[in-house]
């Protein structure tokens, strides 16, 4: 009787261990993995490939847009939101170890915010060019609210620079998301961002050395890391 109670008792346990892992895999979690597996290897359509990423299908992303970021941050929560693409190559450079740190401090949500449409059309940030003259010049507007994230992210955003020269830059006189952007929300205030990306890699598209993925460790655990 002893011996068929303890076998009861372990296999309600696994039960609940399959049950918990299983749990992690969503809808979200699924299309994340099957919009960045897609492009593996493809055409980028413009001279190269894409990177091939394994992305697990338990992963901590949630697909968001502005208006849901923009709520949360009026509402003061803390959270994390990545924006980033599938079709950015600075993402798919550090995408993998993103979700291996995130996972290892157990981090269990990331807001996704896609920068772009299937069309690489840019859908959140506005668009700036330098005329032939060197003036800056709006190109297209972002996305309605996307001042209000400038507003709130602006402590832990970069310049926008067009242009960098050894004496000078070039830009709007506002900050940008840029894509790979990690950012960490208490409260509704911005306290840190990271991009993953090693500053030992100059392309892309470079193979990724130990040296790079430390760095990209490194980062990742700064702003994950409980």
């Amino acid at each position: 009787m002893k011996k068929r109670i303890i076998t009861l008792v372990f296999m309600l346990m696994l039960v609940i261990s399959l049950t918990g892992c299983s749990s992690k895999v969503t809808e979200d979690s699924k299309k994340f993995k099957k919009d960045y597996e897609a492009l593996n290897d493809k055409d980028n359509g413009r001279g190269g490939k894409y990177r091939t990423v394994s992305i697990p299908e338990a992963n901590p992303f949630v697909y968001a847009t502005v208006d849901d970021i923009v709520l949360k941050l009026e509402n003061k929560e803390s959270f994390y939101v990545y924006f980033g693409d599938e079709m950015c190559p600075w993402c798919r450079s550090v995408i993998e170890k993103a979700i291996e740190i995130a996972k290892e401090n157990k981090v269990k949500k990331i807001y996704y915010v896609e920068i772009w449409d299937k069309d690489h059309n840019e859908i959140v940030r506005d668009k700036y060019e330098l005329s032939e003259n060197k003036e800056v010049l709006k190109v297209s507007d972002g996305h309605k609210d996307y001042e209000k994230l400038l507003e709130y992210f602006n402590n832990v955003l970069d310049d926008y620079i067009l242009e960098r020269t050894e004496d000078s830059t070039i830009g709007p006189a506002e900050k940008r998301i840029y894509a790979p952007n990690f950012i960490k929300v208490e409260k509704g205030s911005a306290i840190k961002m990271v991009e993953g990306i090693s500053s030992k890699q100059e392309d892309a598209n470079a193979k990724l050395t130990d040296e790079m993925l430390n760095d990209e460790v490194e980062q990742f655990q700064s702003i994950f890391k409980k």
